[in-house]
Formats: C-alpha cells, sequence, structure tokens
C-alpha cells in the first residue's frame, strides 16, 4: 500500500484502486470538500504524474475519457482547486509523491491496464438527493427528475413560468461552463423535443451563473445527471436497430443501378430528416447518418 499525506487531501492506493480524500485547508475548493471521499478503479486511470516547484509539486491523475460523468459533465473546465484529481503535494514530501507514482505506474503495466477511451462509467458520480443554490435559481436532482426553481435575480420572462420540473427520460445533454472573465457560466439541460439556442439568462431549462463561490457545485448536479444518462460513447452510435440498411439492392440494369440507389440515397435522407424533426434522431445520430449517407452518393 501506498499513501501520502498532505494538507490538501490525502491519497491511499492498495493495489486495486485509489482512494482520494480531500483536506480541510482553507485552499481545498468547496466542490471537492462537497463530493468528499473517491474511489478510482485502477482500471479507470490512465496515468499518473508529479510536477515538481520549488516550494510546492502537484500529483495529477489522468483517467481514461468516458471513465468518469464529473469529468464529462465539466468537459475539463474544473479549476485547480476543485479538481479532485490534482493533490497540492510540499517539497519536502516529493520523496514519498515519487514513491507513490512508481507504485500506480507499477500496478498499471502489472494489470496492463488500457488507455484507450472507456465505454461505461467507471465512477458512478455524485450521489442524490442533491440541491445546489447559485447564480439565478436553484437546480435539486432525485435521481429521477431534475427541478429548477427562480430566485429575485432571475429574469422576468424566465421567472414568469413558474419553477421547472424535467423528467431525466426526457433530458438528453447536460452542460456545465463556468463563468470566465465577464462571461457568465450556467448549467443547461437539453430536452427532447424542445431545442433552444436562447443564451441562460433566458433560457428556462438553464440556470445562469456568475462566477460567485457556489457556482462550481452546480456541476455536481450536473455529473449526477450525466451519470445517468446513456454513456457518450453509446450515444453517438447510430442504433442500427431503427436505422435500416441505406444499401439500395443492385438491379439487373448498370444504368437503373445509379438511378435506382441514388434516388434511394435521397428518399433516405428525407426519412432520416423527418426522424431527426421528430426527435426520434438526436443531432448527433442526424449528422452522422446523413455524411454516411452523402458519402455514398
Amino acid at each position: 500500500m501506498a499513501e501520502i499525506l498532505q494538507r490538501d487531501g490525502t491519497w491511499v492506493f492498495d493495489g486495486d484502486a485509489l482512494r482520494l480524500t480531500p483536506g480541510r485547508d482553507k485552499s481545498v475548493g468547496l466542490l471537492r470538500r462537497s463530493l468528499g471521499e473517491l474511489v478510482v478503479p485502477l482500471g479507470a486511470l490512465a496515468g499518473i504524474s508529479l510536477e515538481q516547484g520549488k516550494k510546492s509539486g502537484r500529483l495529477r491523475l489522468r483517467l481514461r475519457d468516458g471513465a468518469d460523468p464529473l469529468l464529462h459533465a465539466t468537459g475539463g473546465r474544473l479549476s485547480e482547486p476543485h479538481d479532485p484529481y490534482q493533490l497540492t503535494v510540499e517539497s519536502d514530501r516529493y520523496g514519498v509523491a515519487e514513491y507513490f507514482v512508481d507504485e500506480v505506474r507499477g500496478a498499471l503495466l502489472l494489470d496492463e491496464v488500457p488507455t484507450d477511451p472507456v465505454t461505461a462509467y467507471l465512477l458512478p458520480g455524485p450521489a442524490v438527493p442533491l440541491s445546489v443554490s447559485a447564480g439565478d435559481g436553484t437546480a435539486a436532482f432525485d435521481g429521477e427528475r431534475i427541478r429548477l426553481e427562480w430566485n429575485w435575480k432571475t429574469e422576468d420572462a424566465k421567472a414568469s413560468a413558474g419553477p421547472r420540473t424535467l423528467a431525466l427520460t426526457d433530458v438528453v445533454a447536460v452542460e456545465w461552463q463556468p463563468a470566465v472573465g465577464l462571461e457568465n457560466g450556467h448549467l443547461r439541460f437539453t430536452v427532447r423535443h424542445a431545442p433552444t439556442k436562447a443564451p441562460p439568462k433566458y433560457d428556462p431549462n438553464a440556470v445562469e451563473l456568475w462566477g460567485f463561490k457556489k457556482d462550481p457545485l452546480m456541476a455536481l448536479v450536473a455529473a449526477a445527471v450525466q451519470a445517468r444518462l446513456p454513456h457518450p460513447a453509446r450515444a453517438a452510435a447510430i442504433d442500427v436497430r431503427r436505422t435500416p440498411d441505406i444499401r439500395p439492392q443492385t438491379p439487373s440494369s448498370p444504368v437503373g443501378s445509379a438511378e435506382d440507389g441514388h434516388d434511394a440515397l435521397l428518399r433516405r435522407l428525407r426519412e432520416l430528416g423527418e426522424l431527426h424533426r421528430t426527435g426520434v434522431l438526436t443531432d448527433e445520430e442526424f449528422t452522422m447518418a446523413k455524411q454516411a449517407i452523402l458519402g455514398r452518393m
């Protein structure tokens, strides 16, 4: 077993998993403290590194793409105080940190853990139920329903419709974006049959974030919802059961083959367009299917 204890937190590796516990130091971000202890299976890791500085350094874990719903929902936009996969290391503990890195790397080699993306989440995401108030509203999630409630800072056009309740089965995507500089952030839910390009300020399915202390906690809601949506690796693939073979049958005449095949592809394009308009196909599925058809024309 390898262990490193710092004011920033404690990391323990038992050969099968890493246990990441945030510290109580004031430098530890609110998201890390709220998320609590994380258990990362060895199979979810793509690598580990130690970055040394004069006064302090940083241990950093790299997870395999698609292994963690939190990383997917936040798109790598978590800042250092809130990133649970970074640990600040004092310079006098570099020797311990190097030993820790060697132990983890040795286990990765011994178990022949691949570094390619995974097709299912290997971490469960934040526990539910949870509720977070930040920006212009409150987002609550119980595992099946998302409830959005507005406060006195909400734009009247959005608040006038009252609180929103979204069934998880109607949500096709979730996005968390932090505020950067003068640009506000948001937590937005994309709802089936109800796409919108409205700014988060006016979008009834979004909470606008202004860069205040509790904003990162909205990432917990995003991750909890993401963990219960279809994994992105599966969502990106077109369901062949509802997308019949688009290859035209070969007729006896070569000329007829080209003409009939072209007409069949055009008909299929129209069919795909209708499936997309009715919400059977997502934007990404429709784009992939359309590109496949155009490639045959």
